[in-house]
């Protein structure tokens, strides 16, 4: 079984009970799915979660669709709290798991537009049945609001000059596969930096903004704690420093709570809603699965508790 990075670590900082109550907040492969169903007794339930079609009609999807514990829906994590107060379990969930970035089979499958490595359409989407494709995108977004996505999400240093070579290129004809946009980035890049393709950051950055992913991180953490039981963990992994950023400002503030020292004494929904756990420290990958999973070096793990 392909196991996802950090997979002992994720399990170990839930802390399942047989009996409780878990999520998975992006099903990707299964892998985390299927390590917290072996640690579940008949009683336990877990519900899964992925805006990937193909996450969700996976062989492995099937097979654990056999198991009674286990439920999976097709939508955003940022749909966290409507599909957990459907079933009624708001404040009655023991583990969140939340894994970002992009899977495996994702950037393995030429058709989905992920990787400057091999040519396809160029889509990106993490859900090909809704939202425009990057191409789509690119052929739309203003030169301004360009520079600012591959400046920001992917801290692209020749944002302006990208942008405008893609702004200039679609008057001719529009980007429609990913060869077309690296070859436009090879060309337009003055320099490569040392172990890195120069499509690398304009890759990220415009998946970023296809995707809302960092609006759909910032709203799901939100929910989480309302949706968590009292102890129950939030466990996260995030793969590159404006997720993580997210992350732990998040922890950070919710473990201070909203502290107005004209206003005492504090009401209970000001107080801290969580704490942090081993001091708020980041969780990374052991030497034996770096030497495994290259894709293990970025992995960063910040772990919280519902008070």
């Amino acid at each position: 079984m392909h196991l996802p990075v950090l997979y002992s670590e994720a399990l170990r900082e839930l802390t399942i009970k047989p009996s409780g109550i878990y999520i998975d907040c992006t099903f990707g492969r299964g892998g985390h799915s299927k390590g917290l169903l072996q640690q579940l007794g008949p009683e336990g339930k877990l519900l899964a979660l992925d805006r990937d079609l193909d996450a969700i009609n996976s062989d492995t999807a099937q097979e654990l669709f056999k198991d009674p514990r286990f439920e999976l829906e097709h939508c955003c994590f940022s749909r966290l709290q409507n599909v957990v107060e459907k079933r009624g379990w708001m404040g009655k969930v023991d583990g969140i798991l939340m894994d970002f970035g992009v899977s495996s089979p994702q950037l393995d499958n030429a058709e989905r537009g992920f990787s400057f490595m091999q040519d396809g359409p160029l889509d990106m989407r993490m859900d090909c049945s809704s939202g425009l494709s990057a191409a789509e995108w690119l052929a739309s977004v203003s030169e301004q609001d360009l520079v600012r996505v591959l400046y920001d999400y992917g801290e692209e240093r020749f944002a302006r000059r990208i942008a405008a070579a893609i702004v200039a290129q679609r008057l001719e004809a529009p980007l429609v596969t990913t060869k077309q946009f690296v070859d436009l980035l090879v060309a337009v890049i003055p320099f490569r930096e040392k172990h890195k393709h120069p499509a690398t950051r304009s890759f990220q950055a415009v998946r970023i903004a296809v995707n809302h992913e960092l609006d759909e991180i910032s709203a799901v953490l939100g929910q989480a704690v309302n949706v968590l039981a009292s102890g129950g963990r939030l466990v996260v992994i995030s793969f590159h420093s404006l997720e993580d950023r997210i992350v732990k400002r998040f922890i950070r503030d919710e473990s201070r709570g909203k502290y107005n020292p004209v206003k005492l004494p504090m009401q209970a929904d000001e107080l801290a809603a969580i704490r942090l756990i081993k001091c708020g420290k980041a969780i990374k990958a052991e030497a034996e699965e770096l030497a495994r999973n290259t894709r293990a070096r970025s992995a960063i793990m910040r772990v919280a508790e519902r008070k």
